[in-house]
């Protein structure tokens, strides 16, 4: 019998003050709690709201008993089932957004991405960018700030040649807070 898996973004309500350093201690306390199930853990990630679990959960397991568990770690925020979201690019790139000013960095730039396969030329190098950013923010909530800032780097040369609003990204200030993330080595949270 083959188990097919459904995979789940789960998030958990920061409510301890924890920071990307707890993320393995979170990811190990998670496996464990679900350690008797067949729900397998991808990833945790950890941002000044929520802590999210990338989680594959098979068929035969209900979302309901793994928030269950997931919750004997911090009350449960928002779950969703993880499917590719074929949008207007408009309504994509608001979404994707919304979502990175929620801090929800790995959706982002999942939504961005669907826009930017189909995209050409400047725009193609402008979406990569803006998708590299949100990446390089995933890897710090994973405590992996020297990656962090090494795709935050490649983000800026993606970025080097725009200027100006796209659909209300201020790439101007976005390559700002790039560039004193990327001189001070300090990352702090930031609006796109």
């Amino acid at each position: 019998m083959k188990l097919y898996l459904k995979r789940y973004m789960i998030y958990l309500e920061n409510n301890q003050s924890h920071t990307p350093k707890d993320a393995s201690n979170l990811l190990n306390r998670a496996r464990s709690l679900l350690s008797s199930s067949r729900v397998v853990i991808r990833d945790t990630r950890v941002s000044n709201l929520r802590i999210e679990f990338d989680t594959s959960i098979p068929d035969n397991n209900r979302i309901e008993e793994v928030i269950k568990e997931l919750s004997l770690i911090a009350p449960i925020s928002e779950y969703e089932h993880v499917v590719e979201k074929k949008l207007p690019k408009e309504e994509a790139i608001k979404y994707a957004r919304s979502l990175f000013n929620f801090q929800k960095y790995w959706s982002a730039h999942e939504v961005l991405e669907s826009v930017w396969k189909t995209s050409h030329g400047k725009e193609k190098d402008l979406l990569n960018g803006i998708i590299l950013v949100a990446a390089a923010l995933v890897h710090d909530e994973k405590n992996e700030s020297d990656i962090c800032i090494s795709i935050l780097k490649r983000a800026m040369k993606k970025l080097d040649n725009a200027t100006g609003n796209y659909f209300e990204v201020d790439v101007d200030e976005l390559k700002h807070e790039i560039f004193r993330i990327i001189e001070t080595g300090q990352i702090q949270r930031f609006g796109i």
